[in-house]
């Protein structure tokens, strides 16, 4: 008579546990966040560098050294991966200038510098940045109708409002009129590095930061004026 070993056949009826395979030590899932990676530092030399309408998926792929059914995993279409870079260089650029800034004296006069120093070095340092944001944005904003690019700058405009209100905190004007007066300030900026980064950085950095802390200490002034 045979007899059926009953705890090898409940081991045999237990679910597999989901384990993902491992190839060179990588499951699937890090070997495709690899991948993707690889494709945005691929992104950000080729768009920074031919900009984003001179290059087409394969470019991308060909500076990854990965094959184009690899781009498709990680992204539907060349816009989407801009995308995220612009979003990746923003952050990257926005943490520089408000640690700068934090860092800074309680000097307004030396936390504007600070603060403008920190972008404006930023976007010299690395240049595909500065064209990926300050050119090649602006042109897929208008083109592609990309509101997320049209509302991830207006975090400009909310980083400039906190630093007034940071340095001017009983400061007697409407949250509106601050609100207002900071989107003023980021498009003054904004307009000056575009035409920096255009030039090929070929105005000093001294000369540049002149021209914007002029007018932020103007505001200041003007609104210590009517405080007092």
């Amino acid at each position: 008579m045979t007899y059926s070993n009953t705890n090898d056949a409940g081991k045999n009826n237990q679910p597999l546990k989901n384990k993902e395979r491992q190839f060179k030590g990588l499951s699937l899932t890090e070997r495709q966040q690899a991948r993707r990676e690889k494709l945005i530092e691929a992104g950000i030399e080729v768009y920074g560098t031919h900009g984003f309408f001179a290059v087409t998926v394969k470019d991308i792929c060909n500076e990854a050294k990965l094959t184009e059914r690899y781009f498709y995993e990680s992204f539907k279409k060349s816009d989407q991966l801009f995308q995220t870079i612009f979003l990746k260089l923003i952050d990257e650029l926005q943490q520089n200038v408000m640690q700068a800034i934090m860092q800074a004296s309680n000097s307004h006069e030396k936390m504007v510098d600070a603060g403008l120093t920190a972008l404006l070095t930023t976007l010299k340092d690395n240049p595909r940045m500065a064209r990926i944001i300050y050119i090649d944005a602006m042109l897929v904003q208008e083109l592609h109708n990309q509101a997320t690019i049209h509302e991830t700058m207006l975090r400009f405009d909310r980083m400039i409002h906190a630093f007034v209100m940071l340095m001017m905190p009983n400061i007697p004007h409407s949250e509106r009129e601050i609100s207002w007066v900071s989107t003023g300030l980021n498009g003054y900026v904004t307009q000056i590095a575009i035409r920096w980064v255009i030039s090929g950085f070929k105005q000093s950095l001294d000369d540049v930061l002149a021209s914007c802390r002029v007018v932020f200490l103007a505001l200041l002034e003007s609104f210590s004026e009517k405080k007092n």
